[in-house]
Parts: C-alpha cells; structure tokens; sequence
C-alpha cells in the first residue's frame, strides 16, 4: 500500500492585526488583496468567513482585550485555500457551532455560517493553550 500524499501548506500571507472591531474590515480587505494576487478570482466566501472568524476572535476571546492581537494567515493547500484565524485564547468561551442559528438574533451564527459554506473547517488549542486556531478550507476558483 502507498503512502497518501498531503498536499503542503503554502504561506501565501500573515498579518497581525489590533483585537478590535475595525480589524474586522482589515481582515477582509488583506484576504481579498493576498487571493487576488495569487490568482484566485473569486473571494466573496473567504471574505465573509474571515469576517465572522475575526469578529468573534475579537468578542470572545482573549484578544479584544486591550492590547489583543489577532493574526490571519492565508495559504495554499492543494487545490484549496486555507484561512485561518489566531486569537490570543479564552479560559471560559469555546467555538461551537450551534444545531440551527436563531433566526431573530443579531449574533450566534458566524461558526455555522463557516460550517455551511466552506469545504472544511476546525480550530484547536495551541500547546501554550495561551492561542487559539480556527480555519476554514475553501475549493480554489
């Protein structure tokens, strides 16, 4: 039996951003600007989803602190794009993806969204446990 080949990570970009509202908009216009300079044509889904990813870093985790950071790094995988979102960590809040969003609220459905539209995703606890990952796949077009 052969051994299943994995496609690399290709660093295509990584950017540090302040854990505040605005950064959410900058988070957006920096994945827009990386996809279109390595080619990618349409970034309307990854725009979105780095959208929900950073908001909730910055509302539920330790980086909207004062002096809170939160990185985003953008990478090729094969034939797909990998987006993934560092916050600085929460002792007390989890990513959890709700069964079905509630429909009146303002929030609460950013992780469903991103399980609904991208090809994967997943978040995990860096070894520190001071960092928190979450990242979403999408098909490159």
């Amino acid at each position: 039996m052969g051994a299943e080949t994995v496609p690399e990570l290709g660093l295509l970009g990584r950017v540090d951003l302040p854990g505040v509202a605005e950064s959410v908009s900058s988070a957006r216009r920096y994945v827009r600007s990386v996809l279109e300079n390595s080619g990618q044509k349409d970034t309307y889904d990854a725009e979105l989803l780095v959208s929900e990813l950073v908001s909730n870093a910055v509302r539920h985790s330790e980086s909207g602190r004062v002096g809170g950071q939160v990185t985003v790094a953008v990478a090729s995988h094969g034939d797909a794009i990998r987006i993934a979102v560092i916050d600085e960590g929460s002792a007390t809040c989890a990513p959890r993806v709700p069964a079905e969003p509630d429909e009146d609220a303002e929030g609460g459905r950013g992780l469903w969204l991103v399980r609904e539209v991208a090809l994967s995703w997943g978040w995990h606890e860096c070894a520190s446990g001071r960092r928190r990952v979450v990242w979403f796949q999408l098909a490159r077009r």
